[in-house]
């Protein structure tokens, strides 16, 4: 998964509906002044529920990995 974390306003839904608790809101602003969304870097399983929650349209990407990846 790919969060543009200058896209997020920082809303929180992505944080609030993700059933692995990968991600989670920075600390730091993007440059809009928002604190952004952020993966943690690992645990995804691709499910799309920060996507498809996500108000903002492009913030988010969720890849899903091949068998062997």
């Amino acid at each position: 998964m790919v969060v543009r974390v200058d896209e997020c306003k920082g809303c929180g839904c992505c944080v609030d509906v993700c059933p692995r608790n990968v991600l989670e809101l920075s600390k730091d602003l993007n440059r809009m002044g928002y604190h952004p969304c952020v993966y943690l870097g690992e645990g995804c399983i691709a499910c799309g529920f920060c996507f498809y929650s996500c108000p903002e349209p492009g913030a988010i990407t969720v890849y899903v990995k091949e068998e062997g990846e």
